[in-house]
């Protein structure tokens, strides 16, 4: 079998694909796979890291609004969707896929709908509750829509082949227990956060939960794990201000990464985070209330499509970004753990949620396609 994977941009998109490629290369060793992405994304250092083989297109979205630096742009971007295109029929005549698969990014449309006027089976894979530009337009076009959670539906045409599939989900994330994660990392028996926004980190994230970090450091109340990420690294020093030496306080795990999240995730209670589609995937499988804050910077809003997902089923609170200060996020985790039975309530909505066989569903689906 030969499998053209298709997807880049955020890690979002490229986990996924990840995620369905090693899951097919377990379960069929011979499997030949191929990814296309963007010459300058993020796929190239993922997906060679990964092990597999990746070739490159040019390709970039468009900018919204009518700035001369956007027009320029998006004249630029409508001249590489030919070239894209090009480049793409040529990547995929020389491997000659039994199968493409798109996860979404500017990279997977024009290589999708290539692969599609080739007469090459596509299917397409959603990771957010509301799809994404490249999801719709080519959700008619593809043999079929896989959907990470039922809401997205809502939002597709009708006539739509989709079916539910989940987002795939690591398998580390899937086998740590939370004792042995506890004392792996050394906590006792109180409460433990868990807080992050992301790679790069969120300043709004940041500068609400430092008052909270602060304040468990004079009570004693919780442990607390907070990474700051890559552009946050003035947050020990805002800690600091506060009147908290966090190199003093045993409670507190404050780093500017998390790099073991199955064990702190597996650990904790409670989790404060953006609502990005795999990280809220991690949190239905491990059953973990949570405190949502998304992004309003991600196309479509969708992020917060996504943490109302959980909201609507009781498993997890929001708190918007432009409503969010210390004040209402200390408020929010004071609420939530101090009510057993609400903490208890939101975990198994959370876990009633999860899907966890994602990548066997999507590789049912490719054989039955490619068959």
């Amino acid at each position: 079998m030969k499998i053209l994977l298709a997807g880049g941009g955020t890690a979002g998109h490229i986990n996924p694909a990840l995620a369905i490629a090693g899951y097919i290369k377990e379960k069929e060793p011979d499997t030949e796979i191929l990814f296309i992405g963007n010459r300058d994304g993020m796929e190239q250092t993922l997906v060679k890291k990964a092990g597999f083989e990746i070739k490159s297109i040019v390709i970039s979205g468009f900018k919204r609004n009518f700035k001369p630096k956007s027009i320029v742009h998006n004249i630029k971007t409508v001249s590489r969707v030919f070239t894209a295109s090009s480049k793409a029929k040529k990547h995929i005549k020389e491997f000659a896929p039994d199968i493409c698969i798109g996860t979404g990014g500017y990279v997977s449309g024009p290589v999708v709908r290539t692969a599609i006027k080739m007469g090459i089976p596509a299917i397409i894979h959603e990771q957010n509750a509301f799809p994404g530009v490249t999801t719709k337009m080519l959700s008619k076009k593809v043999n079929k829509v896989m959907l990470a959670v039922e809401d997205a539906k809502k939002h597709l045409e009708q006539g739509v082949d989709f079916v539910v599939t989940g987002n795939p989900i690591r398998e580390e994330i899937l086998k740590v227990d939370k004792q042995q994660a506890r004392e792996k990392l050394g906590l006792d028996s109180r409460p433990v956060i868990l807080s992050f926004g992301g790679s790069l980190g969120a300043r709004c994230i940041n500068e609400a939960v430092a008052g909270l970090v602060a304040r468990s450091a004079k009570d004693q109340k919780y442990q607390h794990i907070h990474a700051y990420g890559q552009q946050g690294t003035w947050f020990p020093e805002l800690v600091k201000e506060k009147g908290t030496d966090i190199d003093k306080c045993d409670n507190l795990d404050i780093r500017q990464y998390i790099d073991d999240m199955p064990v702190c995730l597996a650990a904790c209670d409670l989790v404060v985070s953006r609502a990005g589609a795999i990280t809220l995937s991690e949190i239905q499988a491990k059953g973990k209330p949570a405190v949502l804050i998304p992004s309003p910077y991600v196309a479509e809003n969708h992020q917060y499509h996504n943490a109302m997902a959980l909201v609507n089923k009781n498993a997890a609170s929001i708190i918007e970004e432009k409503d969010l200060n210390e004040e209402k996020l200390i408020k929010a985790v004071d609420d939530m753990v101090s009510d057993s039975a609400l903490l208890r309530q939101y975990s198994e909505n959370a876990q009633s949620m999860a899907i966890t066989d994602a990548s066997q569903r999507i590789y049912n689906i490719v054989k039955e396609i490619v068959k």
